[in-house]
């Protein structure tokens, strides 16, 4: 009997709920799999909307895993820093079946030198971001470049985890699952997108965001320097 897939989505504090949630709620359905909620330790987590999460595996006791996710969140711009993370995430990779982001979780990859060459999308108001890390950016609900597979904002991590599990299963297995969860969303506003939503509400939503948008921005240009800087030095 074949071994089971094992699916790690990672939890972390201040993370949007709905990032990991959505993902995980598909994942769950699929056959022979395991999912891990992972965290630090197994000490309860706190979402941004301070939804109280529990992992159930620490990273010290992760096993190797086919698919890793990075959700997304205010709470990964420490991630992007942290070296205990992104050193995990970096040895994940490299045995990973797919190594994969929902939202801003993407800039996560990117800090890790996860997206250097490869096409990916991460929410809206973060897009333009992902090129200080080598990626090209793609204004798409889900990006699959090899196997790099990225989710737009929030909601879109639900497309992108029903597209993986095509990928893992096959499109009968994916397309029962979407059914079983009734996903057949018809909002009631054509708001969903900057493409899409009224001129005004996009404009209100980019100065809601703007304090946070500069903080990331600073963040991952910082963080891009730095990685530019190291690249040059271990060619001299």
């Amino acid at each position: 009997m074949p071994a089971p897939l094992e699916i790690g989505l990672l939890l972390f504090p201040a993370v949007t709920q709905l990032d990991l949630t959505g993902p995980y709620e598909v994942f769950a359905r699929l056959p022979d799999t395991a999912v891990h909620v992972l965290g630090r330790t197994l000490e309860p987590v706190k979402s941004d909307r301070s939804l109280v999460l529990l992992p159930t595996l620490s990273l010290a006791e992760c096993p190797p895993l086919d698919v890793i996710l990075v959700p997304g969140g205010p709470g990964q711009q420490q991630l992007m820093e942290d070296d205990a993370v992104l050193d995990f995430l970096r040895a994940q990779a490299k045995g990973a079946r797919y190594v994969t982001s929902v939202c801003t979780g993407a800039l996560v990859l990117g800090a890790a030198g996860l997206l250097d060459g490869y096409k990916a999308t991460t929410h809206w108001l973060s897009l333009p971001l992902l090129a200080l890390f080598g990626a090209e950016p793609v204004a798409e609900r889900f990006v699959v470049d090899r196997n790099r597979v990225t989710g737009g904002g929030v909601t879109a991590g639900i497309d992108f985890a029903l597209k993986l599990a095509a990928l893992l299963k096959g499109e009968a297995v994916a397309q029962s699952i979407q059914l079983q969860m009734e996903y057949d969303p018809r909002p009631p506003f054509a708001s969903g997108s900057p493409g899409t939503a009224p001129a005004e509400i996009t404009a209100a939503a980019r100065e809601a965001g703007a304090p946070l948008q500069r903080e990331r921005q600073a963040l991952c240009e910082r963080i891009a320097a730095r990685r530019a800087r190291a690249a040059n030095s271990s060619t001299l």
